[in-house]
Parts: structure tokens; sequence; C-alpha cells
């Protein structure tokens, strides 16, 4: 469904991600998971097309290569992203940032039965549909920045730290929600700091350090493999989750 191969980004001298491949099949939660600084937004945001990458990538989606169309264009092959911070408009209400969600000629047709799905996954954007964006908690605009991705009707969504700032309840739907993306047919990329949870909902996983890909598995390996546990499960926080530490690449072997 969503396939990168040797995909490098150079800030000047920098490497900050250094010929990653990946893939993600379809209706598969796949997470990524590394230190702060190891590259995972700049990961998501060279698969999207918002920064430049060096020659040599090739990006495929549902069978089609675009590894060199712009930003517009790739969320019009059916790739959206939800960007850490969320993005939305604070000004406008939430009915609004929706529909800018639909945009692209591929969802604009059936844009009606979109938001209805999208409301149906997020009943609380139903009951504030016409409430302004900013004064909305931090949960609540994190389900405004999934469901306008949403609304452009993805084949894959890229998810970069959906759970930070929020509480552990919000956490739980949060990640409730992402299960039913899935069951609805649309592949997940997540970049996330809360180990614990992501693994939990997780199909398989990657591990990123320094911006080289250093280990992958299934989900369920990866919770039991004890240098994982220890790297990325040992300092559970409060609400279940985990901070990443930094891990040598040879700590995992690649499958």
């Amino acid at each position: 469904m969503l396939e990168a191969t040797n995909l490098t980004v150079a800030y000047g001298l920098h490497r900050a991600i250094e010929q990653v491949s990946l893939r993600v099949g379809k209706s598969e939660i796949v997470v990524i998971l590394g230190a702060n600084g190891a590259g995972k937004s700049t990961l998501l945001k060279a698969m999207a097309g918002i920064v430049p990458s060096l020659p040599g990538k090739r990006i495929n989606l549902s069978g089609r290569d675009i590894s060199f169309l712009p930003t517009h264009r790739i969320v019009e092959a059916g790739l959206a992203i939800v960007p850490e911070g969320r993005g939305i408009f604070g000004d406008l209400t939430v009915r609004e940032n929706l529909r800018l969600g639909a945009y692209p000629e591929r969802s604009r047709t059936s844009e009606k039965d979109i938001l209805e799905r999208v409301l149906a996954l997020f009943p609380r954007l139903a009951e504030r549909l016409g409430q302004t964006a900013r004064t909305m908690s931090g949960g609540e605009q994190q389900m405004i920045a999934i469901g306008r991705a949403l609304m452009s009707k993805p084949d894959a969504l890229l998810l970069d730290e959906p759970s930070l700032g929020l509480s552990p309840l919000m956490c739980k739907e949060l990640f409730g929600a992402l299960v039913r993306i899935r069951e609805g047919g649309v592949s997940v990329l997540l970049v996330e700091q809360n180990a614990r949870q992501s693994l939990a909902i997780a199909d398989r996983g990657y591990l990123i350090e320094t911006g080289r890909i250093v280990g992958e598995g299934r989900a369920t390996d990866l919770r039991d493999d004890p240098a994982v546990r220890r790297a990325y499960l040992g300092a559970a926080s409060d609400d279940g989750g985990a901070r990443a530490s930094p891990v040598a690449p040879s700590s995992f072997p690649l499958s």
C-alpha cells in the first residue's frame, strides 16, 4: 500500500535520515519508535513531500510512484498527514476546518458522506460543529486535525505524535479511533512517544536511531523483546506511556 525505499534527507551537511526503507500494508497500523532527534518527524514530512529528499528515493502509494509529486498532488494521490502540533485553523469553526480537508478532487463529490463518517468517529465534533476551534480542548483539537486529514479520503494516513500533551483518558479515546480508522481500510503510519499504547494497537513497528532504521518486527514481538522493553517501555509514565531512549543500532536485528 505505502512503501518508501532509500529515503535520505539532509539539512546542510547533517543527514537527518539515511537510506530509510519501510512499508505499510493495506489496513495496517505501523508505528515508528525512536528518541527525540532520531529523524521520525523528518521521515513523515519527506514522505508527504513537505521537505525535500536526496536523489535515489522511491515512494509508492497503492502501486503509484509518488516520489516526485508536489505536496498537493501527493494528497490527491491519497496520502494525508497530521503534523505534530495539529496545525488547525484556530479562528475557524470545527465545520470549516473539516471542510478544508475535503478540498482535493478525490473527496469533493463524497464530502457529505465522508463528513458523516468523521463525525461518527468523533461524536464530540458533531456536537461542536459551530464552535471556534481554538476554544476546544487539546484532545478535541487533535480530533479536528485527524478528521480534517480523513476528509481528503486518504488511502494512507501519517500521524506525528498525536497523543502529545493529551490526558490519559483522551489518549485511550484517540488510540481507539486509530483502530477504527484501520478497520475502515486506511493504512496508518504512526510516530508516537507513547510506546506502550502504540505497540498495543499496531500490527508492526520500526525502530529508528540517528536517522537509520535499526530494527523492525511485529508489534507483539517488539513489545516482548527485552532490548526494546529496556529502551522504550522501561520508563513508563503514569498514563502507561514511555519515553524513548537512545538505542545502539546493533541492539536490534533487522528482519
